[in-house]
């Protein structure tokens, strides 16, 4: 048997593999939209987001700008600065912002949806006591008879007369204030 070592790959040094030009390419491109979308942020936002001074800055100048080239440049010079940013912890926050919003949006629903069914029928009520024993069911009563009438008051009215919505948001607000541990109300 012949002793000579074999020839080496590439996967034996891992400290001499480097990326690819054209996947540094696509990282820097990345962050150049990720600067973007920063860019396109109100400053409310902006505001609550973990950036170093100096990109804050830029971004600041980059939402002032209006000259096509001035912008341009300050965006590639915001995508510069995002080097040296926790990018990954950017998109995890934008990415709860859109789809906080998305998960907000169908809890409203079906509170909503909640309320309608305990506008329509009394049997909505029972299992939402029995979720929350310690609710004021007078309280709830009252708003839900108070809902219901505004419904039929509403339902008479002539076409192009605007609807009386004052219990019906009542109830929704009394809804949102209990506590679904999962935001699905059964």
């Amino acid at each position: 048997m012949d002793d000579t070592p074999l020839p080496a790959s590439p996967d034996d040094f891992p400290e001499d593999r480097r990326p690819s030009k054209s996947q540094v390419k696509r990282d820097m491109h990345a962050l150049l939209d990720l600067g973007r979308e920063l860019i396109a942020l109100p400053p409310a936002k902006l505001a609550r987001l973990p950036l170093d001074e100096p990109l804050r800055e830029a971004i600041a100048l980059a939402q002032r700008i209006h000259s096509n080239e001035g912008r341009r440049r300050q965006v590639h010079y915001v995508g510069k600065l995002m080097r040296q940013a926790d990018a990954q912890a950017l998109r995890a926050q934008l990415d709860v912002w859109a789809n906080g919003s998305r998960e907000e949006t169908r809890a409203m629903h079906r509170l909503e949806a909640l309320r309608d069914r305990l506008i329509d029928s009394d049997e909505a009520l029972t299992p939402l006591l029995e979720r929350f024993p310690g609710l004021d069911i007078q309280s709830l009563r009252a708003q839900i008879r108070a809902a219901r009438k505004e419904a039929r008051d509403n339902a008479a009215l002539p076409q192009g007369h605007e609807p009386a919505r004052k219990h019906f948001r009542a109830l929704f607000q009394t809804l949102k204030t209990l506590d679904f541990e999962d935001g699905t109300p059964r």
